[in-house]
């Protein structure tokens, strides 16, 4: 008998495996989490909606290219020296490499997009920076491809407009990044001696060199709401003056309370303001 026992348990037993059911994984790329509140949102539906987050209204980057989309008439953009790429002046070890990374990551060749475009029907110069590829700075492509814009913009007698979004100059490129801060100034202000109109939007990020420079000196100055603008860090200021900051210090609201910008704009109304700006400053033929 229990030897039977032991016979049968010895026998193998027959299993059922039961497999779990294959979770639905979500593609790459179809949600986006907001920085600020991490909501979840359909990627689609956030683009719609000029990446503004629904839950919080936090402005989210937007690419340069889906903002020339943005602000300007259907098919009207003519892009400039889209080619033109950095190569690396110093020798500086890993720069090429990260050069390239961006280049994939982004599509962009440079931090910087520029052109000519219209807005209801009225041409004007443009420069879209864009802070995904090496955090917007500026080294010597970008500070070319910018001057080059302001100065076709200067010649055929069109009002510019630039969207900076940087976190400065171009560790990279040593001096040379520096150069770009007087070089891109002196273009601008040809374009100020010859009349035209230079809109600057600053959007988040716009700091160092780039805020130090082209950024602070449009004619009308422009920015996005909550956007971070400064010149040094904040932790860098405290130290040095032995102070606490304000909580909104270097905040677009801060600058615009304290005179340093002419109006805190929504992305939504983007379009709209930049379209009655240009209306407004249109030169008048006087011949007619």
């Amino acid at each position: 008998m229990f030897k039977d026992f032991f016979n049968r348990s010895s026998k193998k037993r027959k299993y059922l495996t039961v497999q779990d059911s294959k979770q639905n994984e979500v593609p790459a790329g179809i949600m986006t989490k907001c920085p600020k509140c991490k909501k979840i949102m359909y990627t689609k539906e956030l683009n719609e909606n000029l990446n503004v987050c629904f839950n919080c209204d936090h402005h989210i980057a937007l690419p340069a290219y889906k903002r020339i989309e943005a602000i300007t008439d259907e098919n009207s953009f003519v892009e400039f020296d889209k080619g033109m790429t950095s190569a690396n002046p110093l020798d500086f070890p890993g720069y090429q490499e990260k050069i390239e990374k961006d280049q994939q990551k982004t599509d962009l060749s440079e931090a910087v997009v520029t052109g000519t475009a219209k807005l209801d029907g009225v041409q004007f110069g443009v420069a879209v920076m864009d802070a995904r590829f090496r955090m917007g700075s500026m080294g010597s492509v970008v500070g070319e491809k910018i001057c080059r814009i302001i100065d076709y913009s200067t010649e055929h007698r069109l009002p510019f407009i630039l969207f900076s979004a940087s976190g400065g100059a171009r560790m990279q490129e040593g001096i040379i990044s520096l150069m770009q801060m007087g070089k891109t100034s002196v273009s601008l202000k040809r374009h100020s001696d010859a009349g035209l109109l230079y809109i600057s939007y600053l959007t988040h990020p716009t700091t160092g060199g780039v805020s130090a420079s082209f950024a602070s000196v449009g004619d009308i100055n422009l920015s996005e709401p909550k956007a971070l603008i400064g010149f040094a860090g904040r932790r860098v200021i405290e130290q040095t003056i032995n102070e606490k900051l304000p909580d909104d210090f270097q905040t677009s609201e801060f600058l615009l309370e304290h005179g340093q910008l002419d109006k805190v704009v929504h992305r939504k109304e983007m379009k709209e303001t930049l379209a009655q700006l240009l209306k407004l400053h249109q030169e008048v033929n006087k011949d007619a």
